[in-house]
């Protein structure tokens, strides 16, 4: 069986979109979404902005390839999760990178897109994408730990996700604001109380909590085709 190797001119493309993507992460973090410019990326990036715009053309172009990039990243966490022996050791380690592991201003990055979202429809879309993906990941995860006996039969997997998502987002803003955040703290709190759901400790995400005509069911029902 050959192999297919990347040819080095691949390779080089995918490490200058790293580098641009690096160097906007820091540029976004530093003074803004809007107030960044595309020039401000290309000095970043240590190159000039016609070659950035071979590469991006535009700070939409940009944000996409970030959540490009943290999409995979989101996929391999819950790889890591579906292929575990213990599933709540797997999941311990995914919050323990996201909320203590990973640097701040991954936090404040995201909090520069969701605002950014608020007023310009193409980011607002890529953002309900990612979260959207974000859930279909949990469903496929925790629907497998109930099969397994780790979560309990009649938790609603969806409900249990649609919490995650929303506890997650909101950890992720305080950390963002509050620069005497303790993630410790936090997860720990985190882990007991998602403990606590997935053992069916919580009577409001059985099967009953979402009626069958909200906008929620939609997600559920496809989701679950």
């Amino acid at each position: 069986m050959s192999l297919i190797i990347p040819s080095r001119h691949a390779a080089t493309q995918a490490e200058r979109r790293n580098l641009i993507l690096d160097a906007a992460e820091r540029c976004f973090v530093r003074t803004g979404f809007h107030r960044t410019t595309m020039q401000d990326v290309a000095v970043e990036a240590g190159m000039s902005a016609g070659n950035l715009y071979r590469y991006f053309p535009s700070k939409e172009a940009i944000v996409s390839g970030l959540s490009e990039r943290d999409r995979d990243e989101l996929a391999a966490d819950f790889a890591r999760i579906s292929t575990a022996e213990d599933f709540l050791v797997a999941f311990e380690a995914m919050g323990r990178k996201h909320l203590i592991e990973d640097p701040r201003e991954k936090a404040i990055l995201v909090m520069e897109i969701w605002s950014e979202a608020t007023r310009n429809p193409a980011i607002s879309t890529q953002c309900g994408d990612f979260e959207s993906e974000a859930r279909r990941h949990m469903h496929t995860v925790f629907a497998e730990a109930q099969r397994t006996g780790a979560i309990a039969p009649h938790i609603d997997v969806d409900m249990a996700a649609r919490m995650m998502l929303t506890y997650a987002d909101g950890l992720f803003k305080r950390r963002a604001l509050e620069p005497a955040f303790d993630g410790e703290r936090e997860l720990a709190i985190a882990l007991a109380l998602f403990k606590a759901i997935f053992a069916g400790a919580v009577p409001a995400l059985g099967p009953s909590a979402v009626p069958a005509t909200s906008p929620d069911s939609i997600l559920i029902t496809e989701v679950q085709s």
